[in-house]
């Protein structure tokens, strides 16, 4: 997996030295909750950085870059969940998995959902971020039987509670399968998803030693 940075709180001096000091290891870096400014710091001294700003994620990739078999699918209700849709997408990109993106298929119009029900199906677990009341995980799981990890997001009127409102409507699902994870924290449902499809390898693995003569 990734050495991980969390960038929020700390000057762009200490978000490069870190990477810098982890990127000598020849291990993959990856930097959440970052800006511009941070970014500058990295790129100055690792050239080979790469900025998703939508994401606020930077990842250098190491000389042995991870890889996942498996796919996840990445879900989201609308435009304004992408950012923590697309930490996650990119965080399972970074640790080597395979992402299929799947955005603005919120339950106000759910014809938009349905029609990649079988994508879905097809993958090895699924999250959903979804702000407003929440309630697209809880439909997400109610059309597959993979696991599902749901990401409340900050989005949504003042009774929504700056994400308060869908994180207490994901806890209370009747959709069997299906964990939620922070307030936008992407970082966390990828995290999980990865040691998802982890968990699939580890078997493949044991299974195949089996039956080697």
């Amino acid at each position: 997996c990734p050495e991980v940075i969390y960038g929020e709180g700390k000057t762009p001096d200490q978000v490069a030295s870190i990477a810098a000091a982890q990127a000598r290891q020849g291990v993959t870096v990856l930097a959440t909750r970052v800006d511009a400014a941070q970014f500058e710091a990295v790129r100055a001294m690792l050239p080979a950085a790469r900025f998703y700003e939508s994401a606020r994620v930077i990842v250098v990739t190491g000389r042995d870059a991870p890889t996942l078999s498996g796919r996840v699918g990445i879900v989201c209700a609308g435009t304004t969940d992408i950012p923590v849709a697309e930490e996650a997408a990119i965080t399972l990109e970074a640790m080597g998995a395979t992402v299929v993106r799947i955005f603005d298929v919120g339950v106000a119009g759910l014809h938009r959902l349905l029609q990649f029900t079988s994508v879905m199906q097809e993958c090895d677990a699924v999250i959903v971020a979804a702000g407003m009341e929440g309630a697209l995980p809880s439909v997400v799981g109610g059309l597959v039987s993979v696991p599902v990890i749901a990401v409340p997001t900050s989005v949504g009127y003042g009774a929504a509670f700056g994400g308060l409102a869908a994180l207490l409507g994901m806890l209370n699902s009747c959709a069997k399968g299906l964990a939620v994870v922070n307030i936008d924290n992407g970082f966390g449902a990828a995290a999980f998803a990865a040691a998802i499809l982890h968990t699939h390898d580890r078997r493949h693995e044991q299974t195949a030693a089996a039956l080697t003569p």
